[in-house]
């Protein structure tokens, strides 16, 4: 087996035995990235020079026996809406070309002081606001399963390096499915924390309420062990809730014997691809032969879930994008005659169609006289799809679900019809809404060879309980070994 296939434990085993260098392997992984980004498109930069650096002073503190953390020479790719001090940071906008960040985000440093060697930034779609990775302002990521079809997004490009054998882990954003969605298109493992559970400073904005960072691994072990580096109270981001932090490591492996599994009637719907519905249900029925107890449950608002999110999500949006105007950083429109033609000039021509839209709309459910109507019905309704998950979870310890109703699409065949897009992320999005884990891991293929994603959903920080689940159906299956060579 190639260096570049190991996941992160894998590696951690080779590292801490002295068995290979830190150098050794990113060279493997700069190799296969030579050999296979072009195909893919995954990455937004590789910082390939710097890497090099960071193995090589990593391997002189080996050699010296200091205590250089738990990611020690493992080399990870990082979603390009993560400020990194002195790498440019984009969001795969236009309007943030060649724009580089003073500081790094809270999640960097300890992931820094963990000793990860950092690969580069993944493409995503702009300012995270997409299901496909098509919205990115520069390339198109495409599937390492099947080139010719999307990755999922907004983690799109995140979601490939790792389905590539690009990186051995990565970290993504998730504001309505943006980690989970894309990790069940590209055959990974993607995990939601808890909202509050991982610091956001240094996160660029899209819905703050909804924004939560996660790992994108190549199974459910290796999140775990990214998860234990990233969580923690930080006064720096006002939302971070300080509570104790458990090894989620400690989890896997635990018994599931008699765990409540509920099964929600709204989420197996007309639409929905049979094949889909097919690979979830068999991976019920394999929870059950382990142990598991699986009730169906109801979750009673969930048919407005993507009305809501569109509403309070585009809001957000509106007031968060409002900083990008040619001021301060980023792009600025050349010639203007006065400051608002300087204003209008730089959003038209730094914002995509996507990003645009989603203003407009945020502004106009903003807007004096529709407010009420539109942005206070969504909080009121948000408030009743949590009492939906809070009801439920009286009833089981964790919720079972498909990750999207559909398999990967082609390239292209949805951007002509944005509602269409949205519908991509209809399992995803009330997670968000509601605040709550979640956790998207394989289940299965479809007969064309795609990735199916089995989500799980849990008690707010309750990750432990998501990471034994999943770490149990992993371990009885094979579905995370398979690899579609590239």
């Amino acid at each position: 087996m190639e260096l570049y296939e190991l996941g992160i434990h894998g590696l951690q085993e080779l590292l801490q035995r002295r068995k290979v260098t830190a150098g050794e392997v990113l060279r493997a992984f700069l190799k296969r990235i030579a050999q296979v980004e072009g195909k893919v498109h995954a990455f937004m930069a590789v910082t390939g020079r710097e890497a090099l650096g960071m193995a090589a002073r990593l391997d002189r503190r080996i050699a010296r026996g200091d205590d250089v953390g738990p990611l020690a020479g493992i080399p990870l790719a990082i979603k390009d809406v993560i400020c990194t001090q002195g790498i440019p940071t984009t969001c795969s906008s236009k309007i943030l070309e060649g724009f580089i960040p003073p500081y790094d985000a809270t999640v960097m440093k300890q992931l820094y002081q963990a000793g990860m060697v950092l690969l580069g930034k993944t493409n995503m779609d702009e300012f995270a606001m997409g299901s496909s990775t098509e919205n990115s302002g520069y390339k198109v990521t495409r599937n390492p399963w099947d080139l010719g079809r999307v990755p999922g997004g907004s983690s799109g490009g995140s979601a490939a390096t790792v389905a590539a054998d690009l990186c051995a882990g990565a970290l993504g954003s998730d504001t309505g499915g943006s980690i989970r969605q894309p990790a069940a298109l590209c055959g990974i493992v993607g995990l939601k924390p808890t909202y509050g559970r991982v610091s956001r400073y240094g996160l660029v904005a899209f819905a703050s309420s909804l924004d939560q960072i996660g790992p994108m691994t190549k199974d459910v072990r290796d999140a775990a062990i990214l998860l234990n580096v990233i969580t923690g109270h930080d006064p720096c981001d006002s939302t971070s809730v300080n509570l104790p932090v458990p090894d989620y490591t400690a989890a896997l492996g635990r018994e599931i014997t008699n765990l409540r599994i509920g099964i929600p009637d709204e989420y197996f719907v007309e639409g929905m691809d049979p094949e889909v519905e097919t690979a979830t249900r068999q991976a019920i029925t394999v929870l059950e032969s382990l142990g598991a107890k699986a009730e169906r449950i109801t979750l009673p608002h969930t048919e407005y879930a993507v009305a809501t999110y569109y509403l309070v999500a585009t809001a957000e949006a509106s007031s968060n994008l409002a900083r990008f105007d040619g001021v301060k950083y980023g792009i600025r429109a050349p010639e203007s005659k006065d400051l608002l033609a300087m204003y209008t000039g730089t959003r038209q021509e730094g914002f995509g169609a996507e990003v645009k839209r989603r203003i407009m709309l945020g502004t106009y459910a903003l807007s004096a006289g529709y407010y009420d109507a539109y942005y206070l019905k969504a909080l009121k309704v948000r408030t009743l799809i949590r009492k939906d998950f809070e009801e439920a979870f009286k009833r089981c310890e964790v919720i079972l679900t498909p990750t999207a109703p559909t398999a990967a699409f082609r390239l292209g065949e949805k951007t002509d019809d944005p509602l269409t897009m949205y519908l991509s992320d209809i399992f995803t999005i009330s997670a968000n809404l509601a605040g709550i884990p979640g956790i998207s891991l394989p289940c299965g293929f479809t007969q064309a060879g795609l990735p199916i994603g089995l989500q799980l959903l849990g008690k707010p920080f309750d990750e432990e309980t998501l990471l034994q689940l999943a770490f149990a159906y992993e371990q009885a299956t094979d579905w995370h070994k398979r690899k579609r060579p590239l």
